[in-house]
């Protein structure tokens, strides 16, 4: 385990650039048209942006899923990420309590097979999907990284995720699943809705970030320390942690040239 004082993080070095026109395209549903049709609510919410450079070829892709709780908050391409050579897939999810958090994890399955099925007729290479977003957003790519059931739905099998790197994401269970089930946020639970019931030594590789122990919100850290301790000891090699000192829950921007860094090692250990 690792703390990163945000005076290094300027010295890490970011993707080499060359000069490239980048496209955004907005609103794309990642969901059928008939899906889109019958339901108001998955027209509304289930679309994803999709940010890329033209021209380009077997670039990398970073999923984003944003935070809010499961129950607000909506898709941004994450500055600090763009004209970096790679690709950026936001994400709109339903939220609670409008639907169940099942149906948030069912969304976000939905655009990672999504990206996987289209990311090539852009450029981009299948072998380099990354999934990333904080607190929520962090939760979720880490359930559909290591739960291998959500993306088996859409013949698509999660150990082919080139790495998850959830910001401040809970790896026990969420706790608007836990407000779901009627017990207290207060109560670490560790059951089929956490990320921590699926550590296995075949998962994707794992960068954990999180904010200082101290500053955090209710023991977000030491959750995050102990799924990095338990993908140790099931075997896995490729599981980091970081805690950035000083500060809180609101890491993104600090955590962004993290994220290019980790990219460019997956990169490197994919494509070599």
């Amino acid at each position: 385990m690792k703390r990163i004082q945000w005076a290094l993080v300027a010295f890490f070095a970011l993707l080499p650039l060359t000069a490239s026109e980048y496209v955004t395209l907005k609103n794309l549903g990642y969901y059928s048209k008939t899906d889109q049709a019958n339901d108001a609510y998955v027209k509304e919410r289930c679309v994803l942006d999709l940010y890329y450079p033209k021209g380009h070829k077997n670039f990398a892709t970073v999923v984003w899923f944003h935070g809010g709780g499961l129950t607000s908050g909506k898709k941004q391409l994450p500055k600090g990420l763009q004209d970096k050579g790679i690709a950026l897939v936001s994400v709109n999810y339903r939220l609670s309590p409008k639907v169940k958090v099942r149906q948030c994890l069912e969304d976000a399955a939905a655009a990672v097979a999504w990206t996987f099925n289209n990311i090539e007729k852009y450029g981009g290479s299948k072998r380099l999907i990354i999934l990333s977003g904080h607190s929520a957003g962090g939760y979720l790519a880490s359930m559909i990284g290591m739960d291998k059931s959500w993306l088996k739905k859409h013949s698509v099998d999660s150990d082919k995720i080139a790495g998850l790197i959830p910001l401040s994401g809970h790896t026990i269970t969420h706790f608007t699943v836990r407000k779901e089930m009627g017990i207290p946020g207060e109560q670490p639970i560790i059951d089929k809705m956490a990320p921590l019931f699926y550590v296995r030594k075949e998962a994707p590789p794992l960068l954990l970030i999180t904010g200082d122990r101290e500053l955090e919100m209710l023991g977000r850290y030491e959750e995050n320390a102990y799924m990095y301790r338990m993908m140790k000891v099931a075997g896995h090699k490729y599981t980091r942690i970081l805690e950035l000192d000083g500060y809180g829950h609101g890491i993104v921007e600090p955590s962004l040239p993290l994220i290019l860094k980790q990219v460019k090692v997956l990169s490197d250990r994919t494509l070599k």
